[in-house]
C-alpha cells in the first residue's frame, strides 16, 4: 500500500524513524520489500534522479508497482530523493510519487525559499507532500557534490523561517552527516545540540537526516579482502538513530550501506565461483543478504514491529 510520508511521520514522530532506502533495480526492490516485511516495518522507497535515468523511469516505477501487488501487506511511501525543480515537477505530474524532495540547498536562502515554494504549491495541489533541505551536507551522492569545506550546518532560526515561508512538509537538516562512504574522520559525529535547537523552534515538525549510512566496517573489510580498495570509509553510528528520533527526526536516509552489501556479495561470489557466468545465483544471494540488512537496520531505527500499528492508524 502506497501512502504519503506525512502519514508515516504522524505515526513515528518522537518514537522512531522511518528507514528511507534508495533502490535502482529489481534485486534491491525485492530485498527491500522482503526485509521490511521480515521486520514488520513501514518504509520509504527512494528514487533518485540518477536511478530514474539508470534504465528508464517507467521501468523502475513499474518494478515498484509490481512489488506493491506481490507484497500487498507492505505499507510504504514512494519518494523522489534530491530532486531539482524540473525533476520534482515531473514526478508530481506523473501521478505515481506520494512524496518529492526539492533540494535547492545549494542556492542562497531567498532563492531556496522561492524554488521550494513553487514545488510545494504544485505538489500540494495534487495531494503530494514535499521534503526540502536547508544547510548543506558534504560528500558525494550521484549528482550532488559538496566539498567538506563548503558544508554548512542548518541554522535553527533560518529553519523556522524557511518552513513557515515555504509550507514544506518535512525538512532535511545538515547536522554533521555527509554523503557517500567517507563520512567521518577522527571524532566527528552528529551535532545533537543543533538538532535539539531546530526541534525547539519547530516542535512536532518532521525532520530528516540524510547521509546516514553506517558504513559497517565488516562490510568494508570483506570488500577489501575480495579485491576492493575502500580505504578510510567510516559512517554514522546506528546506535545514535533512536536519539535522533527522539529529537524529531522521522526519516533517515540510507543508500551507501545498500551499495556496500551489493559490492560485497558480488565480489565474494565471483571470487569464490570464478567459473560462474549466470547473473541469477549472486542475485539470489544479494536479495537474501539485503533483506537481512534492511531488517537489522529497522531494529536500529525503531521501526521494526510497527507495521500493524501504522495499519490501524491508517484505518
Amino acid at each position: 500500500m502506497i501512502v504519503t510520508t506525512k502519514k508515516l511521520f504522524e505515526a513515528a514522530y518522537g518514537k522512531y524513524a522511518i528507514g528511507a532506502y534508495n533502490i535502482n533495480n529489481l534485486e534491491q526492490c525485492m530485498g527491500l520489500f522482503r526485509g521490511n516485511l521480515q521486520s514488520q516495518a513501514p518504509f520509504i522507497i527512494q528514487i533518485s534522479k540518477g536511478a530514474r535515468s539508470y534504465t528508464d523511469k517507467e521501468m523502475l516505477e513499474g518494478i515498484i508497482r509490481s512489488a506493491d501487488k506481490v507484497f500487498p501487506e507492505a505499507i510504504f511511501a514512494v519518494h523522489l530523493d534530491h530532486g531539482d525543480e524540473e525533476t520534482a515537477l515531473d514526478c508530481i505530474n506523473s501521478g505515481f510519487y506520494s512524496s518529492v524532495m526539492i533540494d535547492a540547498s545549494h542556492e542562497p536562502f531567498e532563492e531556496n525559499i522561492a524554488i521550494t515554494k513553487r514545488v510545494v504549491d504544485a505538489a500540494h495541489a495534487k495531494g503530494i507532500v514535499v521534503e526540502a533541505e536547508l544547510g548543506q551536507l558534504g560528500g558525494v551522492e550521484e549528482h550532488v557534490q559538496v566539498d567538506e569545506a563548503d558544508a554548512k550546518l542548518t541554522d535553527p532560526d533560518q529553519a523556522k523561517e524557511f518552513v513557515e515561508r515555504t509550507g514544506c512538509d518535512s525538512l532535511a537538516c545538515a547536522i554533521g552527516t555527509s554523503h557517500g562512504a567517507f563520512k567521518f574522520s577522527g571524532t566527528q559525529g552528529l551535532r545533537f545540540d543543533v538538532l535539539s535547537e531546530i526541534q525547539q523552534r519547530l516542535p512536532g515538525f518532521p525532520l530528516v537526516m540524510h547521509g546516514s549510512s553506517s558504513v559497517p566496517q565488516e562490510e568494508v573489510q570483506r570488500i577489501n579482502a575480495a579485491g576492493g580498495k575502500l580505504l578510510g570509509a567510516k559512517g554514522v553510528d546506528a546506535d545514535q538513530f533512536r536519539r535522533a528520533a527522539e529529537l524529531g527526526v522521522t526519516k533517515i536516509n540510507i543508500d551507501t550501506d545498500g551499495r556496500l552489501v551489493w559490492t560485497r556479495v558480488h565480489r565474494e561470489f565471483f571470487r569464490d565461483h570464478p567459473e560462474n557466468f549466470d547473473l541469477r545465483p549472486p542475485g539470489k544471494v544479494f536479495m537474501a543478504e539485503y533483506a537481512n540488512f534492511i531488517a537489522a537496520k529497522n531494529e536500529k531505527l525503531g521501526s521494526a514491529g510497527q507495521l500493524e500499528e501504522v495499519r490501524k492508524l491508517l484505518g
